[in-house]
């Protein structure tokens, strides 16, 4: 146990803390302001001990077993939930965030088969562009959401993932923004905008890495000798 162990412990005690202030009214009775802004305020104070913990584990020579087993399910536990709640709030596809979470899945999967097999699979790059897409998608649609009532997961469309930029309320942004005019509730659409535009990226570098991931396997797996 070293300190960055310990934030990264941290980490892993906030998601619980998370999910609470988002899906109760604590933040309201106890605070005063909306659960959405508290819980954006708690996880960018997650998201910075993910940068810190590893930045002193590097710079103090602590890289440790532990810290390199609890760091990943850290992130994973902490994205996740909080996308599974915005699904619950309506402001997140409940498709998307099964890809999203049904690939961490697959891959720690196979990175447990591969180190079984002798077999070290190293991080993708591509892997982080997903988590700041993911990440850039969290706090988007919690600021979408931050100033009143969420706006409906789909503007009245039909289908809002494929055309969630049409509709009505973003050309009334866009108007506003082009005569400096700009509400509260364009705010809540341009967070909406980016952090739907965030969420399909993520979606799409989902897939991306963890195809990058199986041919990284492959292509390990057919260096092993056979016995």
């Amino acid at each position: 146990m070293n300190l960055p162990t310990y934030l990264t412990f941290a980490r892993i005690v906030i998601v619980p803390l998370l999910v609470v202030v988002l899906l109760t009214p604590v933040a309201e009775r106890w605070f005063g302001v909306s659960g959405y802004a508290l819980a954006i305020v708690v996880f960018l104070i997650a998201s910075f001990t993910d940068i810190l913990d590893g930045h002193l584990a590097r710079k103090r020579n602590q890289v440790s077993t532990l810290g390199k087993f609890l760091d990943p399910i850290a992130d994973k536990l902490l994205v996740s939930a909080v996308l599974i709640v915005l699904v619950e709030k309506h402001l997140a596809p409940s498709w998307a965030v099964v890809i999203i979470v049904g690939r961490e899945f697959i891959v720690t999967g196979l990175r447990s088969v591969a180190a079984a097999e002798g077999i070290v699979i190293q991080a993708q790059s591509i892997g982080k562009v997903k988590m700041w897409a993911q990440c850039v998608a969290i706090v988007a649609l919690l600021v979408a959401a931050a100033n009143g009532n969420p706006p409906v997961s789909n503007f009245g469309l039909d289908y809002p993932s494929f055309r969630f930029w049409e509709v009505a309320e973003v050309r009334t942004a866009f108007s506003d923004l082009m005569t400096l005019s700009i509400t509260a509730n364009d705010w809540k659409v341009f967070g909406y905008l980016v952090g739907r535009g965030a969420l399909w990226i993520s979606v799409i570098t989902a897939f991306w890495s963890m195809y990058d991931y199986f041919m990284l396997f492959y292509r390990e797996r057919r260096k092993v000798p056979t016995p």
